[in-house]
């Protein structure tokens, strides 16, 4: 039985007709929900993709496996037609944050991209997207790095471990995008860990966008933030919205994102769930 798909809020050129209006609001920020963990956020004409998966790359690859990665949401946009992206990027090397065909077209159609990625992860990014060695921008957590007119500030994510390599850099980070007078976290995949809410509250950020998924040792996949912590997280810090991801994208990991609205009901604490290719405004 062939699962009924998600369908998409917008999607291919009625998305990017969208985004294409929206390019010369000189006021507010405004956010797209692609799927999974992947964002596209639009500044002043400027575009930032984040962890994008727009392929079934996974599917494929897990097909007949004791691990199928079953799709349950349509695909948002074909990654050929992003056009005029400024950065990109890339929070680990999972496939679902660092997916070969989605990034190799998005790359070869934006000359001039920049692709920001943990250092650690410099030679596995480049054997994967067949780049050269040099061209990602390579950040650790708690260093800084400028790109036009957005900073990234690199924060360690746990997933399952805070993992460094032999130099000590972060092979598991999120980052929080820091542009004109507003700042969002993008934490890629973590579990809780207490250091977060010192690192990410001073940045009084306007939104969180927070993985809801869970953690399940049965699942044989590393883990998340469940509904319950992503909303306390979100108030710890400090956050104006929650914005969560990492649902409705594989049968095997997800979660019931009604779940995690009423958690952050408990915690009175605000949130903005978007439907893929649906966009958030934010000013």
């Amino acid at each position: 039985m062939t699962l009924q798909l998600i369908r998409a809020y917008k999607k291919d050129n009625e998305l990017v007709a969208e985004m294409d209006n929206l390019a010369h609001d000189e006021k507010n920020f405004h956010l797209w929900w692609l799927g999974q963990s992947g964002f596209l956020l639009q500044w002043k004409g400027k575009r930032v993709l984040m962890d994008p998966y727009l392929s079934d790359s996974l599917t494929k690859k897990y097909a007949g496996t004791g691990k199928p990665h079953e799709r349950m949401s349509e695909k948002v946009i074909d990654p050929a037609l992003l056009k005029n992206i400024s950065i990109i990027t890339s929070s680990h090397n999972h496939t679902d944050h660092l997916d070969a065909e989605t990034l190799i077209p998005v790359i070869d159609n934006n000359p001039g991209v920049a692709f920001i990625i943990p250092e650690a992860n410099r030679e596995f990014v480049a054997e994967r997207i067949k780049c050269k060695n040099d061209f990602p921008r390579g950040l650790n957590d708690r260093r800084s790095v400028k790109v036009d007119e957005f900073t990234f500030h690199g924060i360690p994510a746990k997933h399952n471990e805070i993992e460094r390599d032999e130099q000590g850099n972060c092979r598991y980070m999120g980052y929080v995008i820091e542009f004109g007078n507003y700042k969002i976290y993008h934490s890629g995949d973590t579990l809780w860990f207490d250091e977060l809410i010192e690192l990410l509250k001073p940045f009084k950020l306007n939104a969180a966008i927070l993985p809801i998924n869970g953690n399940d040792p049965a699942g044989k996949v590393a883990g998340n933030l469940n509904c319950s912590e992503a909303a306390v997280l979100g108030k710890a810090i400090g956050a104006k919205y929650v914005i969560p991801c990492h649902y409705d994208m594989f049968t095997f990991n997800t979660a019931d994102v009604n779940d995690f609205i009423a958690e952050a009901e408990k915690v009175q604490q605000p949130c903005q769930v978007l439907k893929g290719g649906q966009r958030l405004t934010i000013g």
